[in-house]
């Protein structure tokens, strides 16, 4: 999020508060100049100033208003701090911003809710423009069939509701749910994008994350041990434990309840005056029938998550035939008229896939990390066809290892 210092700066100044405001008091001093940002940031300031103008103004430039920013790019090109600093500079109310993930598994429980009622996605739709004049959602990555055909009806309805979006993504709009399951019907979602949002590539050659880090210490070391991501053996996870905790007795319980499954810990605590700490096997979270809505819960439940025993992950890809599962979203009767399809992975993508989206919750929820690896972090993800998806996940692990 934008530097709350820097804005009580501003306002001390009586200097205006707007993205490109914010953004030009960082450089030099937390960010260094990049066109691409530049450019993207420029956007974002008329954007919020099309959303700032009085009815009557907006109606005159309604031919030429944004109803919506998309941006893309390699991981650690700012996409997400640029969208959070727009987000920042608007008011309090008629804002809303999410994780992708997240905000999918929002509209799955809503659509649970509206179940048997007539045009379910317009009733969502409706819900969600009176409550936001502004969605911003991160990472839009599509890759389960049940999300890709409900997306074209309820991006439909929300720009018809006047809902403006700004989305980050490390992909163009036109290769969403590429080489996806009935990729056909998500075709209209894409051209909805195209007609609606405006694409910006932040394609510029500096990572910004290690660029942030490079004063501290080489990426090569924070890949190999930090002060809470190393292999294992080099983490006492019982010590730091017992000292996260100051020895608050654990959840006498060898299960915890998260989405009405019970999901195996080595040691957990809840306390209302302490961190709430959880310490899990990676097998329990990531080697079994977990969705993104586990790691919501988890991520919303606890301050600090102690994995241990992750391996290396990744491997030889070779062709395997495989139905879409419930795990994905769909519900069993998905799953069934799907059918059986051939896809290229390697054995241990499953697991990596979902140890991804543990990364990106607990990422997104500013939960903190220890993690205890087989190998460092560098050599984690090796040679699987996850190698692209993969590179934000480690992008953000290099970040998560500073932030105690």
């Amino acid at each position: 999020m934008a530097n709350t210092m820097l804005f009580n700066q501003l306002i001390a100044q009586n200097a205006p508060i707007s993205p490109l405001a914010i953004y030009q008091a960082k450089v030099g001093v937390d960010l260094i100049e990049d066109p691409a940002q530049q450019q993207a940031v420029l956007a974002l300031e008329e954007l919020f100033h099309q959303l700032s103008s009085s009815p009557k103004q907006t109606n005159l430039k309604r031919a030429t208003q944004l109803k919506g920013l998309y941006l893309w790019g390699d991981v650690g090109r700012g996409k997400t701090f640029l969208m959070d600093l727009f987000f920042d500079c608007l008011p309090s109310e008629g804002k809303l911003r999410l994780h992708f993930h997240r905000f999918m598994a929002r509209i799955h429980q809503a659509l649970r809710q509206y179940s048997g009622q007539r045009d379910p996605l317009k009733l969502i739709a409706n819900n969600l423009a009176k409550e936001c004049k502004v969605l911003c959602f991160d990472e839009f990555f599509v890759s389960d069939i049940g999300d890709a055909m409900i997306l074209a009806g309820l991006f439909e309805q929300l720009f018809e509701q006047g809902v403006i979006l700004v989305a980050t993504s490390n992909i163009p709009i036109d290769r969403l749910y590429e080489n996806g399951l009935a990729r056909h019907k998500f075709l209209p979602c894409i051209a909805l994008l195209q007609k609606h949002t405006q694409m910006l590539h932040l394609n510029g050659s500096q990572d910004h994350r290690m660029h942030a880090l490079a004063d501290e210490v080489s990426e090569e070391a924070l890949a190999s041990t930090s002060q809470n991501i190393a292999p294992i053996g080099v983490l006492d996870f019982d010590s730091i434990f017992n000292k996260l905790t100051k020895n608050v007795p654990s959840i006498d319980q060898s299960h915890i309840r998260i989405c009405q499954r019970h999901i195996p810990i080595i040691r957990a605590t809840l306390s209302n005056e302490q961190p709430s700490v959880a310490w899990f096997d990676f097998n329990a979270l990531c080697d079994g029938p977990r969705s993104q809505l586990d790691y919501i819960e988890i991520a919303s439940k606890f301050n600090i998550l102690m994995l241990s025993n992750v391996p290396r992950l990744g491997g030889e890809v070779k062709s395997w035939i495989r139905a879409r599962g419930t795990e994905d979203g769909t519900g069993e009767n998905q799953a069934e008229t799907t059918g059986a399809r051939k896809l290229s992975y390697a054995a241990n993508d499953d697991p990596a896939r979902r140890f991804i989206s543990l990364i990106d919750e607990l990422y997104d929820q500013n939960v903190i990390l220890y993690l205890s690896c087989e190998v460092p972090l560098k050599e984690l993800y090796q040679g699987g066809a996850l190698s692209f998806e993969f590179r934000r996940t480690y992008s953000r692990l290099i970040e998560m290892s500073r932030s105690t």
